[in-house]
């Protein structure tokens, strides 16, 4: 079986979902708690390029950091966004699951059947 990665949030009931989903479906993934552990912002702006889908989904807008950053109103690129999430965790929405050359943001977390 190919590699599954989540990038999770235990404290974040949707990320459980998306945890709960894979293994339900008999998968356990590797487990990337990316707000106890460093990234790099490369990584991240691979990943958000490998599901395609438009940034903002990435974006948590409620975040205190995003509030604080004056992030409101600005157009930031993939790049931008994936050195300042790497510096702030907390504004980027999760989980993330990855496989391979896909990735997808699981909300809902049956959304991870476009890339199993």
């Amino acid at each position: 079986m190919d590699k599954i990665k989540i990038w999770h949030n235990s404290r974040c009931r949707k990320s459980r979902e998306g945890l709960k989903y894979l293994q339900d479906k008999g998968i356990e993934p590797e487990i990337f708690e990316y707000l106890k552990s460093d990234f790099d912002a490369r990584e991240l702006i691979e990943i958000i390029n490998k599901t395609g889908q438009p940034l903002k989904d990435f974006i948590r807008t409620q975040e205190a950091d995003y509030k604080a950053l004056g992030l409101k109103g600005k157009d930031l690129t993939v790049e931008e966004f994936g050195k300042l999430a790497s510096q702030y965790p907390k504004l980027l929405q999760r989980p993330i699951v990855i496989k391979d050359a896909k990735a997808v943001l699981a909300r809902p977390a049956n959304k991870i059947d476009e890339i199993l």
